[in-house]
């Protein structure tokens, strides 16, 4: 089978980009053919190129630009015809935007899939990209397969979660982060936005410090494509605020996060609610316990105080409450990252997750 996706995004940056490339990894120890058209110049396309992958590049600019958008979707239609694919998968619902009315012009309307990986609302891009042909939209979890399911008009749905390779120690060229001697570090690695939380976790360490326990905040990652830069430029001051000089790192933008990961006792995702959070499968496959809000993909990721913690909602102080067990006992956060970790090698893992993808895909082309 032969698949071309169309991508939004010239960089890798976060967990959408991080599961396609993680599927990509895997196509040549696979049947399936792969080509991808970027509607973004950047440096991974460079990457998969130079990695064998047939690539196209079609700066699409803004979706405002009638002019230019139009001629975008003319030339991805070109890209269409001369790649002649099975299966058309546009990446997100903006390139849905593009990839659908490309392939009516170039007569495929009959294979376009879209991937959902929000737990869209009845407003917005959602609703175009829904209106769009498709036959059908692939979603990281059942969460966001529920949300689009009432959207109109109600499209077939299926549900593909993603997967991370097993970690090999010592495979990362980065260095360690400098944390202090013997600190459980508590973490959360996302792009620094608001709906990420990373003030909340934050506000929850303020609380647990009150409560009398001593922990080490670890904040990976930065403002990517420079969504939030005034929510990214309020975290120091908010750990002044909250007196926690000396007690949090913030890395800032990093290449790899897995070193990072490894250095934490507990990750936690802050999202309320978060449509998959590929960084808590990050965290199980390292066998380090997550937490995250009880809502969305993590409620079908994680089970309550077996593999993880889940939180009752993204307040400071229910995050405070989900993680205060786990800063009290060691023996706690082992069986549990344990569990995790066992949970991550039976369903999660990037051979597992690229399986499914291609299961999915094919079932689709077969129903043309």
């Amino acid at each position: 089978m032969h698949v071309l996706v169309t991508v939004p995004w010239g960089e890798r940056l976060g967990g959408a980009e991080m599961m396609l490339q993680t599927l990509l990894d895997g196509v040549a120890s696979t049947e399936h053919e792969v080509t991808i058209a970027f509607l973004q110049e950047g440096p991974w396309a460079n990457e998969l190129a130079e990695a064998g992958f047939a690539v196209d590049v079609i700066p699409a600019g803004r979706l405002r630009e009638p002019h230019r958008y139009a001629a975008s979707v003319i030339r991805l239609a070109r890209v269409l015809r001369r790649r002649r694919p099975d299966v058309i998968v546009n990446w997100s619902a903006k390139t849905q935007l593009y990839g659908a009315p490309a392939a009516v012009l170039a007569g495929m309307a009959g294979r376009v899939v879209w991937w959902q990986h929000d737990i869209p609302s009845c407003k917005g891009i959602n609703l175009l990209a829904t209106a769009l042909p498709a036959r059908a939209i692939g979603c990281t979890a059942q969460a966001a397969a529920d949300a689009q399911q009432q959207l109109y008009p109600r499209r077939p749905t299926f549900v593909v979660n993603a997967g991370v390779p097993i970690p090999r120690p010592g495979a990362s060229t980065v260095d360690q982060p400098t944390l202090p001697d013997g600190a459980l570090v508590v973490g959360i690695v996302g792009r620094l936005q608001p709906w990420k939380g990373q003030d909340r976790l934050l506000r929850a360490h303020a609380i647990l410090r009150d409560r009398g326990h001593a922990l080490h905040t670890l904040i990976v990652g930065g403002d990517s494509y420079g969504l939030s830069p005034e929510y990214a430029s309020s975290l120091p001051a908010l750990i002044g605020e909250l007196r926690l000089q000396g007690e949090v790192t913030m890395t800032g933008e990093v290449p790899d996060a897995g070193p990072y990961i490894e250095r934490m006792d507990v990750l936690v995702n802050g999202s309320a609610p978060e449509p998959f959070g590929i960084v808590l499968v990050e965290a199980m496959s390292r066998g380090i316990v997550p937490v995250a809000v009880d809502a969305g993909g993590p409620r079908e990721l994680i089970e309550h105080e077996r593999t993880g913690m889940l939180a009752r909602s993204g307040d400071p102080s229910a995050l405070a409450d989900a993680l205060e067990p786990l800063v009290r006992s060691a023996s706690l956060r082992a069986s549990l990252g344990a569990a995790a970790r066992a949970r991550f090698e039976r369903d999660l893992t990037d051979d597992k997750a690229r399986e499914r993808f291609f299961a999915a895909l094919s079932r689709v082309a077969a129903r043309r």
